[in-house]
């Protein structure tokens, strides 16, 4: 969901080529000056030709026709369900996942079904809460309810205190043959982690 390009920038303390990117919430500049603006910082940015400029008179130059296109994307970033792939017309199971605003979210977008994911079949995606190893041992039957190109996203708690830590998650998904290929912010608690199966399984 980021950007990332060669750029010229005037910055307050100086000016040079480097490189800009965007990693939401930050917009990150590094060359022989950086800078890093996020949230008020990039409040008012708009278009001038081939710069983006920031209200406080910094500005980036683009390659020609890039700077629109940046500048859409940071005034426009991606919502949760984005970073998490949930698409209009996907099937898509939540099983254990007690978070409201999240339920709600989805109910905007797709008819989820809340339950036992063992009583699906065809899912494009599964989101599944687990802060115990019991609840990975039960992976290997969730392969089996997954569609073609479903996945499941396993959401547990972060920090120090979690229960199960990323490492716990990964060997239990790596030892039934799915593979991780996203992790995602869920919340201000809890991460999400994306496993498909494996090719040939």
């Amino acid at each position: 969901m980021g950007k990332e390009a060669k750029a010229w920038g005037q910055l307050s303390d100086g000016e040079s080529d480097g490189k800009l990117l965007w990693e939401p919430p930050k917009l990150i500049f590094r060359g022989a000056v950086r800078g890093i603006y996020q949230g008020h910082a990039l409040r008012g940015i708009r278009v001038e030709g081939d710069d983006i400029v920031l209200s406080d008179g910094t500005r980036f130059t683009l390659d020609p026709g890039q700077a629109e296109k940046w500048v859409h994307a940071i005034l426009n970033p991606p919502s949760r369900l984005d970073k998490l792939g949930v698409k209009p017309g996907m099937r898509v199971v939540v099983d254990g996942v007690d978070d409201e605003a999240f339920l709600e979210e989805l109910a905007g977008r797709v008819e989820a079904e809340i339950g036992t994911a063992e009583d699906f079949e065809e899912v494009d995606l599964l989101f599944l809460a687990a802060d115990d190893l019991a609840e990975l041992d039960r992976l290997e039957d969730l392969k089996g309810v997954l569609a073609d190109k479903g996945a499941i996203w396993i959401v547990s708690q972060k920090g120090k205190g979690a229960p199960l830590k990323d490492t716990d998650v990964l060997a239990a998904a790596r030892g039934v043959s799915l593979s991780d290929t996203k992790v995602c912010g869920f919340s201000a608690t809890h991460t999400a982690l994306r496993f498909v199966r494996r090719k040939g399984e």
